[in-house]
């Protein structure tokens, strides 16, 4: 697996002499603190006339670059603008963060030292604001790259960063939960990013060894054990793959966890042609991510356990691949899903919901969970209807749906609360089974159905169904990530998690 470089932090009390590049974390505040002070008579006032433009640090992200002289120990100085003190937030810093590293890597630097004076005018505490430019950094600087023959292939790209101007314990427990952060999201990105060619139902199992190392017990469900369970649903999405399915079940309990878990159920579908409902070819293109729901499930278990989070979570991933071929499910087929409730099928293409029946229920029914979250690429109908800023959230439960909307607001992944109304089970309405599994002729609005339709196999737990479909991927570098996989969700949830446990 193509492993990307990850910046070593590491903390100090002040500036080295050997330090090349010196990066200050500079708010739009008048006047300097007293090591960027002195930094700024080492170059004879080049820095402060560099900053006497406030508009320059009133936008966050902005890197004022100088070449000191040669009587300065560092050879470079960059100011990184923060913004308005009053503006400054845990996810404007982390763009900050990576619009560094973007800098860094264009000048081709592999190592700096962040020093943060002290601020007037931020809520966040020093050690939180070094932290979260380090994670924008980290994320900033993940790469996949398949590539055997290229320029610098087999170079150390490592970035090596050291931060100053916070107390030595806070910062290091700030650190040590980023990057944990950081690590899930990156492996989720790179499951992702994965082709379909090196990740797929027989392989699965063995790109979750970072979870088993991370002290998560992991359980594959295989065929044999699937049909013992009654989950023909999934079964049924995967007969038309020489692939067979599984489902994947991983479970962490920190210490002092309570005994009822968490339960995240992800859809990692492999491979999405649409089944015998062929999509067409530039629709098929990206369908490699449309296991982006369980890569997101197992970031976000990663996360949490390699900070030694003191919850108790529980993932099911719904793992297969969507092919036609003779055995491939047909429109019309009636599944009996592990629920015993049968389910007429429509479109072979909205094979999603039906994996995720099965595992939502096996979820709901075997470990009593205390809420039950699902993450799914499902409908390109929620992509219609908020574009490319919202992905969609249906909850029976409003109270945790908001905690969820302001969890990704802090870290910029936005969701928008979608109804989920009895009214729409009328569209699932079949003459010959118990519901139909796709709305008739509601293609553009299908994903309030879908979700309706999900609703059935919760067995009345507190339930978010979140829709990320558009999300999982990004066609050009964003502040936080470049090109490819997003990962998205990951950070949401893990803030959500952590959020949650404080608050009880």
């Amino acid at each position: 697996m193509p492993q990307s470089p990850v910046p070593v932090f590491e903390t100090a009390d002040e500036i080295s002499a050997e330090t090349s590049v010196v990066v200050i974390l500079q708010t739009a505040q008048a006047g300097f603190g007293p090591r960027a002070a002195a930094l700024d008579t080492e170059t004879g006032g080049a820095l402060s006339r560099a900053c006497s433009d406030a508009t320059v640090l009133a936008e966050s992200g902005a890197c004022i670059d100088l070449i000191t002289p040669r009587a300065v120990p560092a050879r470079r100085v960059i100011v990184l603008a923060l913004g308005k003190a009053d503006a400054v937030t845990a996810l404007s810093l982390a763009c900050a963060g990576g619009a560094l590293a973007a800098h860094l890597e264009a000048k081709g630097e592999c190592a700096a030292t962040l020093v943060l004076d002290p601020v007037s005018g931020v809520e966040l505490p020093g050690a939180e604001i070094l932290a979260r430019v380090a994670l924008g950094m980290r994320l900033r600087r993940y790469r996949f790259d398949m590539r055997n023959r290229r320029a610098g292939a087999g170079a150390d790209r490592t970035l090596r960063v050291q931060l100053v101007g916070a107390g030595g314990q806070e910062l290091n427990a700030a650190l040590a939960r980023i990057n944990a952060i950081a690590d899930g999201v990156e492996y989720a990105r790179t499951l992702v990013n994965l082709p379909p060619n090196h990740l797929h139902p027989d392989n699965f199992h063995d790109h979750l060894e970072p979870l088993r190392e991370a002290g998560i017990d992991v359980e594959i469900l295989d065929t044999a054990r699937l049909r013992e369970l009654g989950m023909n649903a999934i079964l049924a999405v995967g007969s038309g793959s020489v692939r067979p399915p599984r489902v994947a079940v991983l479970r962490y309990r920190g210490k002092g966890a309570p005994a009822q878990p968490m339960a995240f159920v992800g859809k990692g579908v492999c491979f999405d042609s649409g089944g015998l409902c062929i999509k067409r070819g530039e629709q098929m293109f990206d369908m490699k991510a449309d296991m982006g729901g369980a890569a997101a499930v197992v970031g976000l278990l990663i996360a949490l356990a390699r900070q030694g989070s003191p919850v108790h979570v529980v993932g099911v991933l719904g793992i297969a691949e969507n092919m036609p071929s003779g055995t491939a499910l047909k429109p019309r087929d009636i599944i009996t899903t592990a629920s015993g409730q049968t389910v007429e099928v429509f479109d072979t293409d909205a094979e999603g919901r039906l994996i995720l029946a099965d595992c939502l229920y096996y979820a709901a029914s075997r470990f009593n969970p205390s809420v039950v979250v699902d993450l799914a690429t499902l409908t390109y109908s929620v992509m219609r209807g908020l574009g490319s800023v919202f992905a969609g959230l249906f909850s029976t439960d409003d109270a945790i749906a908001s905690r969820m909307i302001a969890a990704g607001e802090k870290v910029g992944e936005r969701f928008w609360q979608l109804p989920l109304d009895r009214a729409y089970d009328e569209g699932l309405q079949s003459p010959f089974a118990d519901i139909r599994h796709h709305a008739k002729d509601m293609e553009d609005g299908d994903a309030p159905y879908a979700a309706a339709f999900l609703r059935h196999f919760t067995e009345d737990r507190p339930w978010v169904h979140l829709d990320i479909a558009g999300k999982e991927l990004t066609d050009k570098d964003q502040p936080l990530g470049r090109e490819g996989a997003t990962a998205f969700g990951v950070q949401m949830l893990e803030e959500w998690v952590r959020t949650s446990r404080v608050a009880n």
